[in-house]
């Protein structure tokens, strides 16, 4: 890339290829049963000379579920987190191989998807929900595997961490917005680059005073009007905490400073992020709603997956709005910048103290209003880390327990304060 600076290179760099490799890639998938896994699994079974899926893990909830993927893509291996549901593992996959088939290996445990994540393949797709993806991202990273990361926790609370394992180009970004970015990014250089500019749907109460967010309720929160989602992330999207990780996240993926990353409002989620460059053009990137198309450029880089998502009727009409973000009554954004500057532990305890508020509004035992105003208490009070220290999986998992523990002592205080 010509005309950059001495400032190390993004992780995510459209401009270079980790693992150029030709023919078919060997594909592990984690979280299969999730949103992005069970997309990922059709976009590899409509392209099997593109795609060969080796090895799946799940949490084990559904094993079911997994058990048909693994008879569907010849799995080599499945990988449940909970130990505890093996045997009905084991009674699935029976009922779905027949009698003379050799039955996939089987890992269980924590640690079984940092296991797969490591072994012998092109491309990982991180796609697990939440901090317990960081072991596998930096397992997968540490194997020298093309990284496509669907789990922005991961980058948001080690990302030092990987930004010391990570080789330029080896992490292709999954989230809509982030391969958004990436692609426009191809456009130019760093050095052109003015600011990178994330959508927001708005998720299900844009326009609504932080006063009219009081009463909200679970079901109000999970009636996103663009996206279907799993129930936390759902919530982050109402809240807006999801783009504000997302504004974390493309500070570590592109190496661009916080004050040139901007927010916008876009509620019919047709442009999915846009980076203006300095001669004032800007690349917004488009398509309908559909995960299928961020999942193929995480797969397929830098090759296109023909037919990967839908494409837009241009023979319709439409109108595409955009609204400035409403930063008293969604103070998320506002607090990741905080948080990210910050850096250190403090992006984990943010992280891990809004999943435990989340929890506690999916269980009736804490206001919608009350997940900010806990998650930013959980911040303060755990203050400024020490800049000369360096960040380790320890400080991490430390820091996480610490917000866990103290965001559950002041949700159970606010949920008695508001009566919840």
């Amino acid at each position: 890339m010509g005309g950059m600076s001495d400032r190390p290179a993004p992780l995510a760099d459209p401009h270079l290829r980790f693992d150029p490799a030709a023919g078919r890639r060997d594909i592990v998938i984690l979280g299969s049963t999730g949103s992005i896994g069970t997309q990922a699994i059709d976009l590899a079974l409509r392209n099997p000379d593109r795609f060969r899926v080796t090895a799946l893990s799940a949490a084990g909830g559904r094993v079911g579920l997994l058990a048909e993927q693994a008879r569907l893509l010849r799995v080599k291996t499945v990988a449940v987190a909970r130990e505890d549901v093996v045997p009905a593992l084991k009674e699935a996959l029976n009922a779905q191989y027949g009698a003379s088939e050799p039955l996939p290996e089987i890992l269980a445990g924590p640690e079984a998807a940092t296991e797969l994540a490591a072994s012998e393949c092109h491309t990982v797709l991180n796609g697990i929900t939440g901090s317990i993806g960081l072991a596998p991202t930096l397992a997968a990273l540490r194997a020298g595997r093309t990284l496509a990361l669907a789990n922005k926790e991961s980058l948001i609370v080690g990302g030092p961490l990987v930004k010391a394992l990570a080789k330029p180009g080896q992490i292709i970004p999954v989230d809509s917005e982030h391969a958004a970015l990436f692609q426009a990014l191809a456009a130019g250089t760093r050095a052109d680059v003015r600011k990178l500019v994330v959508t927001a749907s708005g998720g299900p109460f844009r326009g609504r005073t932080r006063a009219e967010l009081a009463g909200v309720t679970v079901k109000d929160a999970l009636a996103h009007p663009t996206w279907a989602m799993g129930p936390v992330i759902t919530v982050n999207s109402a809240t807006l905490v999801n783009k504000g990780l997302e504004v974390i996240e493309a500070h570590l993926l592109y190496d661009i400073p916080f004050e040139q990353i901007e927010v916008v409002v876009h509620p019919q989620s047709y442009v999915h992020s846009m980076v203006e460059f300095t001669d004032g053009s800007t690349l917004a990137q488009a398509t309908p709603p559909d995960m299928r198309g961020p999942i193929a450029i995480g797969l397929g880089w830098p090759e296109r997956i023909p037919d990967a998502a839908p494409a837009f009727d241009w023979t319709k009409a439409s109108t595409w709005e955009f609204f400035p973000l409403d930063t008293e009554a969604f103070p998320s954004v506002g607090l990741a910048r905080h948080v990210g500057t910050l850096g250190g532990t403090v992006p984990a305890v943010f992280n891990a103290a809004n999943e435990e508020c989340v929890e506690a509004f999916l269980a009736g035992r804490l206001p919608f209003t009350a997940i900010m105003d806990t998650v930013s208490a959980v911040v303060d009070e755990h203050g400024t880390p020490d800049a000369g220290t360096s960040l380790t999986v320890a400080d991490v998992l430390e820091a996480e327990t610490w917000a866990r523990a103290r965001a559950q002592e002041m949700a159970a205080r606010a949920a008695v304060e508001a009566g919840a």
